[in-house]
Formats: C-alpha cells, structure tokens, sequence
C-alpha cells in the first residue's frame, strides 16, 4: 500500500515538513506554489492532502482535479480561501487550527487597544521627525473603562482574562456565551445595543458570516457611546468602513485600530489617512511562536487523518479523536451498509431517516455513524454522495434525520443501530451489530430475527413461510448459474412472514428476480449490492 502524498503550497515551518515525514507520509514542499493556481490544479490529483496558509485558493477548478485528495488543512483559523461547499460536495475534510494563534491575536488586540488609547504610533511618527509634540498627544487610561467583547469565543476569552488583569470591567455579546462561562471569565453578558451603550472600547472576536457581516452597521455605530474606540483583529467586513469613517470624521468615535479589511491586500481603504486610525497588515498571527504552532498542529491533523482516520478541528465534518476513530470504523460499515441495504429497497421519496442506538455504540460519536447511515441511504439515488456531503444534502431536500440513544436493557447485544428509512410509500427498517470478529452484521429486517453477514452481492427475498420454498429457490438459482455463498433466513412466526437474505457469489439479472418473484411463495425479490 502505497504512502500518503501531503502538498505544502505556502510557506509553512520546516517543523511540518519532519512531522508528515516522521508520521511516514510523503511530503512535497512548494512554497510558493499557492499563488500559481493553474499549476496546482495541474498536479494536486497526487496528493491525499493539501496543507495551505492565506495564499492558495482552494477554488471549485482545483477540487474538481483533487481525484485522491482527502483533507485541505489551513494552517490559522480562517477558511475564507477555501471553497467549503464545493470541498464538502466532494468529500474532502476542511480543517483549520483554531488555537494555535489564539494567545497571540488577542495580544494582538491588546496592544492596539494600547496604541489607540496613548496614541503611540503617532507619537512615535512626530517624534522621530524631530518634532517633541507633548501637549498633542493626549491619551486615556484604560484601568475601569469598559471593554466591550463582541465574541467571546477562545481568542475573546483571552482578550477578557487580558483585560481582567487591566482592571477594566468587561461586557460580552455573544449568543453561545453560557451564563456559567460568563461567570468563569469575569465577564458580563449582555445584549448588543447594551454593550454599544455601555462601552468604552469595542474589540470584535467573531468569524464573518451572513449574520455578523457589518456587525458594527451604520446604525450600530451611532447606538455606541459618544468617544467610543473601535478594534478589529477578526475578520474584515464585520465593521462598515464608511460608516466608521464618517463618525470618526464627526468625532463621535474617538479612535479605531484595524489590522484587517474588507478588502486584501488594503491599498486604499475608508479608515486610511485619518489622524486617529491605527493599521497593521493583517498581524494578528504573525508570531514566530503562533506560525510554528499552526504549523505543527496542521501536520498532527492531517497525519492523523490519513494514518488513523482521526478527525480533529474539521470545519465540515464531527470530530473523531484517535482513540475513537478504531472503535467507530465497524459501526461506520454497520450504519453505512444498513443504510444502503434500505436506500435500495426503497422506490418512492424519502422523507426521513431514523437511527437509533442501543447499548455501548450509544455513548460513542454516533454523528460520524448518523452520517454513514444517511449516505448509504441515498447512495442509490445521488451516486455521488458522501459522508462529508450527506448531512448537507439531506437538509437541503428536506430530509429530516433523527438520531435516538437508549441503553442495552432491551437489546440482546452489546450494542445495536437501527436503521428506519420514512418513505412516502411505506417505512423500511433494519437492525444490525458488530460482533467480536469486527464484522458488520444484519440480525433484524421487518422486525425479524437474521444472521447475514454483508456480501458485495447478496439477494433479498421476502416469502410467505411454507414448505418447499427453500428447495425450489435454490434449484432455481443453481439452473440460472448463480452460486450461493451464504444463506440466512427469518420468520415472524410458522407459517407466517418469511425473509431469505442470501449472499451470491455474481451479480442477479432482472431474468433471474423475475424467476424468483415468479414462485408462489415469494412476495418480493430484490438484488442489493455492497
């Protein structure tokens, strides 16, 4: 088997390069490769991964020609040069290193809460032209003024606890802050209106999506306290350029310190040239610690990844820890293949998917096993689906999946994943396990008790229990040439409803399921594939 391939295509710390190495996966450095985008996606269908930084645009053109590619890992926290969905529609796991340059951003923001306040970058331009202008450059304390967090995620927390330390009094915006983190941090959590009221100084410690573009609107910025200081080392476009110029023109906002822009690289911008704005390109990683960490952490993830199948800090995927990613491999077969057993069986929409857990796969990372069950599920109607993909696609046509966890009380195995696909014509379930041998195993269908292990070509039969059925059926078989590898049969009760789940060693034609709903006893056959 051959080696994993791994693409640097920016300029990352040599100490990735000796971890992809030592990790046993081959690695080709080309630094500047990112910013040719023709003449990678000439040769990125060699590589199971790609590891970039800001430069490389991982666009749709470069995906399509990713024929092995695996895993795109950014070496920072933000993807905005990675086309996620179409990463995502093509099964590539997007990772970032969110904590690798927390400490260093927020110290970022710190010093620019510092340069704003004291006026040091300005001071320090007159001063060394020769000018000693001591009454220009009136400053202001920062101890018991109000620090307003707009995001108090990792980097935000560390901002708090930095201005903690400052004796300022910290207020937070941020939906997903907990009343009990808040109390951890020292930080009161309030509305946004309260805190644009309320603060002296405003830092943004969010990501820009739909919701959080121009957070800081024209109108937010009028809501805010009259001399108001404004930080932004997230992400350009969470501030409305013009808008803050013009209240900075106005004076209604004393100050603002941006190390990024809407647009980048910033050449021209609103906030450039105003006596009172403080600008850095982009700095807010650029460490040598914070460029060695994200460095290295991107090796260990996507190492892990292609070696053991690990999943750390994926943008589009749940996380698998290493110690899980062995334990989970069989029940992503067990879900994925009684998924699929049911997507073939139904013909008519799908308008749920149930799973349900019982027993010790219960309290494993059942979202990883959810979304092998929805794949193999509408495998039979979107080819091109995968478990990346499959969560999206679902919610995007209307597919409700739910996932149920109960105990082992009822259950006769150690654990059990119930599969029940909702179709607009009738609902279909199957159940299976994961014996000790690590094999996949089918032990329910219709609420009747089988055995069958999984087989490339197996044939499903539903009949009514009556005697003769199973000699006719194999006749039947040995005349059409097919030969059978393993039978497994099941009834509700004698004489009642029957099931024959049979592996074969060839695909079954139409001629020969034809012959097998042809036998009086037989309801419906079926050939399945795996």
């Amino acid at each position: 088997m051959s080696k994993p391939r791994v693409l640097i295509s920016d300029a990352l710390s040599p100490a990735a390069v000796e971890i992809f190495r030592q990790r046993g996966i081959e690695v080709d450095f080309q630094p500047d490769l990112g910013k040719d985008k023709d003449k990678l996606a000439a040769i990125i269908s060699d590589y199971d991964g790609l590891a970039i930084r800001s430069a490389t645009k991982v666009t749709p053109k470069i995906l399509e020609n990713a024929e092995r590619l695996k895993v795109v890992g950014r070496a920072g926290i933000g993807v905005d040069n990675v086309d996620l969905p179409a990463a995502t529609a093509r099964g590539v796991i997007v990772m970032n290193t969110p904590f690798g340059n927390s400490i260093t951003t927020a110290e970022h923001a710190i010093a620019m809460m510092f340069a704003l306040a004291r006026q040091i970058p300005q001071a320090d331009a007159s001063t060394q032209a020769g000018k000693w202008e001591k009454n220009r450059f009136m400053g202001t304390e920062i101890t018991a003024k109000t620090l307003g967090l707009i995001g108090c995620g990792n980097i935000g927390a560390i901002v708090a606890n930095r201005a903690n330390g400052l004796h300022m009094h910290v207020v937070a915006y941020d939906p997903f802050l907990s009343a009990d983190r808040a109390r951890e941090l020292n930080v009161e959590k309030v509305e946004l209106d309260e805190l644009l009221k309320r603060a002296d100084f405003i830092t943004l410690h969010t990501p820009l999506t739909d919701k959080t573009r121009n957070i800081l609107s024209g109108d937010a910025i009028a809501k805010t306290k009259p001399g108001v200081r404004i930080i932004n080392c997230a992400r350009g476009g969470l501030v409305d350029e013009v808008a803050l110029r013009a209240a900075l023109d106005s004076g209604h906002v004393a100050g603002a310190a941006f190390d990024v822009f809407v647009e980048e690289p910033a050449k021209e911008n609103p906030l450039f040239g105003h006596p009172n704005v403080v600008c850095t390109p982009h700095l807010g990683a650029a460490t040598a610690e914070a460029q060695e960490n994200v460095a290295l952490q991107v090796a260990e993830q996507m190492s892990n990844y292609l070696i053991s199948g690990a999943i750390e800090n994926a943008i589009n995927f749940p996380s698998i820890t290493a110690d899980e990613a062995p334990r989970l491999r069989p029940f992503v077969a067990l879900a994925e293949k009684l998924g699929s057993f049911l997507g073939q069986l139904t013909e008519d929409e799908i308008r749920g998917i149930r799973i349900e857990y019982e027993g010790d796969v219960a309290a494993m990372n059942t979202k990883a096993l959810t979304s092998a069950a929805v794949t193999g599920a509408l495998r039979p109607f979107l080819p091109e689906i995968n478990m990346v993909s499959a969560p999206l696609v679902a919610r995007e046509r209307g597919i409700m999946v739910e996932e149920l966890k109960r105990d082992n009380e009822q259950s006769d195995y150690d654990s059990f994943i119930r599969i029940t696909i909702d179709a607009k014509d009738m609902p279909r379930h199957a159940g299976g396990t994961v014996f000790h041998d690590g094999k996949p195993r089918v032990v329910e269908i219709r609420g009747i008790d089988v055995d069958a292990e999984f087989a490339p070509h197996m044939l499903y039969v539903r009949n009514a229990d009556q005697p003769g059925f199973i000699g006719s059926f194999g006749s039947l078989l040995g005349d059409s040439g097919v030969n059978i590898a393993t039978f497994s049969l099941g009834r509700d009760a004698p004489g009642g409803d029957a099931i024959c789940f049979v592996a074969i060693d060839q695909p079954a034609g139409k001629d020969v399921l034809d012959k097998i709903e042809a036998l009086p006893q037989v309801k419906r056959a079926r050939a399945v594939n795996f």
